[in-house]
């Protein structure tokens, strides 16, 4: 008789079934247990071999006990013991829409919406753990990932989706050895689905943000931009008031949102730069603070100047139509600044060309 793991082993991974298998002889009854708790398992046809069917679990003693038939029917007990391995941490994942917001499972999103999985703890072993993520999308498209840092993935095609695109990811998370100790938790999976192609180009040089839907230019909207120039924060950081250029994918919708210079480190009241409002109609498009918003009291420069201070801002039935039009991953894409979007700050995933993706 042979019993895999074998007596005595240690740190088995929990991925690894128990295999007893007999020459000379029957199975009669095998039993593997942790404390009270069994581990299923099935004898085969020929009653001379059983395999494990259910999961093991980290960090436990297990007791295999077996009993055997021989040719005259006399049975004899054996048993062993081996150990499974015992994590240092163990990481379980989330699946994101961005970083403010959890992505949701059957969703809808927009074409600009990268697959993102988000690690509870540090991934050395990046390419063991890109083996157990798995992305599969109907239609078929090529897609790869890529580690924004230790404990965030992105998943995306070369172009945005297609519109009607279904997309279902599985995180076959649980037993794998993500480096240092760190072992994956519970298997999770998510699925969603793109919807309408809505593309908003804004172009700092024109001052007009058009809108596609679908291919199809619905709106030319006269906006205004960051106005440019530096300036320097409380602590001496160095402020720019440039929209950075770039394909951006909205975040979030807000009805109202508080902006205040402050976040960015103007304080001081008697700056001119100086700000603390409460503004409407908000869509967010980057983690540093761009939005596109509704602006009534600069009714004057959209279309001829671009005054903000970063944001794009908008009339108030534009503003109201954008922010009803628009949904999660739908792309704003800014053109002619001097100032580029980094991957980092929001979903900048289309900022970095397929060939370095």
């Amino acid at each position: 008789m042979t019993v895999t793991p074998a007596a005595d082993t240690k740190k088995v991974s929990p991925l690894d079934p128990v295999v007893v298998a007999v020459e000379g002889g029957t199975l009669k009854d095998v039993s593997v247990t942790a404390g009270s708790k069994t581990v299923a398992g099935k004898v085969g046809s020929d009653d001379r071999t059983w395999q494990s069917t259910g999961k093991l679990a980290y960090g436990k003693t297990y007791t295999v006990t077996v009993s055997v038939a021989d040719s005259t029917g006399a049975l004899t007990q054996h048993n062993s013991s081996f150990s499974t391995v015992k994590p240092a941490g163990v990481a379980s994942v989330t699946f994101q829409a961005n970083a403010l917001t959890a992505l949701r499972a059957g969703g809808t999103y927009g074409v600009g919406q990268p697959v993102m999985v988000n690690f509870s703890r540090t991934v050395r072993n990046r390419d063991e753990a890109e083996k157990a993520m798995l992305v599969e999308t109907t239609p078929a498209v090529e897609g790869r990932w890529r580690w924004i840092d230790g404990q965030n993935a992105h998943w995306r095609p070369a172009k945005y989706w297609a519109p009607g695109t279904k997309i279902s990811v599985k995180i076959n998370l649980f037993g794998q050895d993500l480096g240092k100790g760190v072992y994956g938790g519970a298997n999770a999976s998510t699925n969603f689905t793109i919807g309408p192609s809505r593309i908003a180009i804004a172009d700092a040089s024109t001052h007009r943000m058009k809108v596609y839907i679908d291919g199809r230019m619905v709106r030319d909207v006269p906006i205004s931009m960051g106005k440019g120039g530096t300036t320097r924060g409380a602590n001496g950081e160095l402020i720019s008031y440039w929209t950075r250029s770039g394909p951006h994918v909205v975040m979030t919708r807000e009805p109202s949102h508080r902006m205040t210079s402050a976040s960015y480190g103007v304080t001081d009241p008697e700056d001119p730069n100086y700000y603390d409002e409460v503004i409407k109609l908000c869509l967010r498009i980057s983690y540093s603070g761009e939005f596109v918003h509704l602006a009534d009291w600069n009714i004057g420069a959209q279309g001829s100047r671009n005054t903000s201070h970063g944001c794009i801002n908008v009339g108030p039935a534009d503003a109201r139509w954008f922010y009803e039009t628009f949904r999660l991953g739908d792309v704003v894409d800014v053109r002619n600044t001097p100032r580029a979007m980094a991957l980092t700050d929001g979903v900048g995933d289309w900022t970095v060309p397929w060939s370095k993706w």
